[in-house]
Parts: structure tokens; C-alpha cells; sequence
């Protein structure tokens, strides 16, 4: 009970950017103000890193193809992404964080957890920092962002999205349950299109739906992650706000429907997994050293290939020639049914001292 009791006491703000990437571009070129932008996309085979609000209202949204976003919306107006700038304004939003907290972690460029329990300004209220950290991103950066507050990250998260663009909502520690209940299973943190499909056909549908469900029989059908379900539908998520997150390695894969034979095809497989991998890289401002490529055959045996560089690359040209040394490396015995890449020894593992420092404020 006592540990339910602190878990309640937490006070967790989710910020999450509003259409980042395009508004930054809707910032810097008044001319793209309040007409539909796509961040990327631009060239037959590029695809959306990101949409403007006004593109939203056309089915445009980040990770289709630009061809089809064409489609979706004729106006449609495609802006080449600006890492570099994107990564300035996230570094200008992140210090205002740090003026309220030093428990900071970052999820992307554009989103982040803060842990305001005890924070810098003395504030009882998550809800009125939450509001204070929005308005001042809106002075002094000039662009909105959205929050979410509650008892633990993953409401935190969840309520984000409520009241996007612009606005915040808090859930209070004793409106947990009926929040969680009435929640519909697709706007569960973590729940994606496949699972969802599969807590419809069980029956599943909203919060108070999955809360019937024995652990027992969500673990038999959703594994490891059914006890996840059944703790968070209990407003029960442990997981402490973590400064500075550390990934050990990053990567893409991309299953085949079709067991590929040819390397011709498998090398414009890997052209499309090498820039999947590039934009998180990009996302996350991450580049490492050891390229590996990993080969899945039919008969579902498990090769992996690494090649460590003299430095960090995250550039998706340079990460596809060492993609396509390893494949050439040795022939292949069988035809393939999954490629991928992942690049480690990442600059994150660099700044491991600092996460330590960090623990010491307090």
C-alpha cells in the first residue's frame, strides 16, 4: 500500500510539441503559415517526417509516402527538413525544462517527461507549471506545445493528446480510474494498430473492458505485455522519469512478404531500411560507430554482420555502403525473409557520467 501511496504522489508532466518539424518551418517562412505543409516527402520515394495541422485535415500525417500524401491533398507543399534547426529549437525547450527540474527525460526531439514532484520553483501545482512551461515556449521560442499531468508517465503521456493543439489536461490522482476506464484501448500508450485489432476481436474495446480481464488471460494472448495492460488499467506504471535516456543501439528491419533470392533486391531493401534508420537517428540526434546487419532466412535460422567505424556516422549514404559490404561478405544460403540494420557504440553511451552527476542534485 505504502508503495501505491508514492506512486500517487508523483507529479508527471508529458510536453509534447504540436506538429514540431512543420512548425518550425511555418515559423522561420511566414509564407507557409496556414497553408498545408509536409516535412519531407518531396521525390518519388520519400515519405512524411512530419504535417502541419492544416495537412492533418487532408489524412496527411508522418510515414506515409509523399506520393500518397500528394493524393490526399493536391496543395500540398513539401519543405526539405532542417535537422540541424529542428535540434537548436529542441535544445532552447529543453532549457526551460531544466529551470523547473533537473528530471528531464527526453523521448525525441519533441516530447518529453518531467518529474515535478519536487521542483525548482517551490510549485505545488504540476497543472499551473505545466501551464507556465507552455506559455513561456510560446514567448520565447514562439511556437505551442500541449501537456499532459498526472500520477505517472503513462497517463502523463495518454493525456497529452487530449486537448492537441494548444492546450493541456491534467488528471487528478482520484480521477484516475474513471479516466482509464473510459478510455478507449486505441488511445493507450503502446497499443498499436495490430493489438488493437486483436483487443477488438476479444472483446476489448475500452479500459474498463480490459480491466475485466485476469492477468492470466491477458499474458496467454498478449504475452509480457499483458501484464503491462493489466497494471496500467490499475493507474499502476513504476517507471521513474529517467534524465537523459540512453539507447544502446538503434536500428530498423523490414519482414518480406516474399523470401527475397536476388542481392539486386535485397540492396533496394536496404536503401529503404537505411533511411527509416536515418530519420530516427535524425529524430533522436543519435550517430554511432558499429553497423550491423542482420539476415533472416526462410528457414528462419538468425545471421548477423558488423562492421565498427573509425567514427560516429548516422548519414544514411554512409550507412548503406557498409550495409551492402556486409551483405557482399559472404553469399547467402538461403533465400532471405527479414533484413535489417542497426547502427551501435552510439555518442549516447558517452554521456553515461552525466546521467550519474544528475542523480547526485537531489
Amino acid at each position: 500500500m505504502e508503495e501505491q501511496e508514492q506512486i500517487q504522489n508523483r507529479k508527471i508532466i508529458h510536453v509534447d510539441m504540436d506538429a514540431f518539424y512543420a512548425s518550425v518551418e511555418q515559423m522561420d517562412n511566414p509564407e507557409l503559415r496556414g497553408k498545408p505543409i509536409a516535412v519531407g516527402g518531396g521525390g518519388n520515394r520519400g515519405v512524411v517526417a512530419a504535417a502541419s495541422y492544416e495537412a492533418r485535415k487532408f489524412g496527411v500525417r508522418s510515414a506515409i509516402s509523399g506520393y500518397q500524401a500528394k493524393r490526399n491533398c493536391p496543395e500540398l507543399i513539401f519543405v526539405r527538413p532542417r535537422f540541424e534547426r529542428y535540434r537548436e529549437i529542441s535544445e532552447k525547450i529543453r532549457q526551460i525544462f531544466y529551470d523547473y527540474t533537473d528530471l528531464v527525460e527526453p523521448l525525441s526531439l519533441d516530447e518529453a517527461y518531467l518529474d515535478v514532484t519536487v521542483n525548482k520553483k517551490g510549485n505545488p501545482s504540476a497543472t499551473l507549471i505545466a501551464r507556465e512551461i507552455r506559455k513561456r515556449i510560446w514567448d520565447e521560442v514562439g511556437l505551442t506545445a500541449s501537456a499532459g499531468i498526472s500520477i505517472n508517465k503513462f497517463i502523463a503521456k495518454v493525456a497529452s493528446d487530449f486537448n492537441k493543439p494548444n492546450g493541456q489536461k491534467t488528471v487528478n490522482p482520484d480521477e484516475v480510474l474513471a479516466f482509464l476506464e473510459e478510455l478507449p484501448i486505441r488511445k493507450f500508450y503502446g497499443v498499436g494498430k495490430v493489438t488493437t485489432e486483436k483487443m477488438y476481436q476479444l472483446g476489448i474495446f475500452t479500459g474498463k473492458d480490459l480491466k475485466e480481464k485476469t492477468i492470466d488471460f491477458l499474458i496467454k494472448h498478449f504475452g509480457k505485455s499483458g501484464a503491462f495492460y493489466y497494471s496500467v488499467v490499475r493507474g499502476i506504471h513504476n517507471s521513474a522519469v529517467k534524465p537523459e535516456r540512453i539507447a544502446k543501439s538503434v536500428g530498423a528491419e523490414h519482414t518480406f512478404h516474399e523470401n527475397l533470392t536476388s542481392e539486386i533486391f535485397m540492396m533496394e531493401r536496404l536503401e529503404s531500411i537505411a533511411a527509416t534508420l536515418e530519420r530516427r537517428l535524425k529524430k533522436y540526434d543519435i550517430s554511432g560507430k558499429t553497423v550491423t546487419l542482420k539476415i533472416k532466412y526462410s528457414d528462419f535460422t538468425l545471421q548477423t554482420r558488423s562492421k565498427t567505424m573509425p567514427y560516429f556516422i548516422s548519414d544514411k549514404s554512409l550507412i548503406l555502403d557498409v550495409a551492402k559490404e556486409l551483405l557482399y561478405q559472404e553469399k547467402m544460403k538461403d533465400s532471405v525473409r527479414l533484413l535489417g540494420i542497426s547502427l551501435g557504440n552510439l555518442n549516447t553511451e558517452v554521456k553515461k557520467t552525466v546521467v550519474v552527476q544528475l542523480k547526485f542534485d537531489f
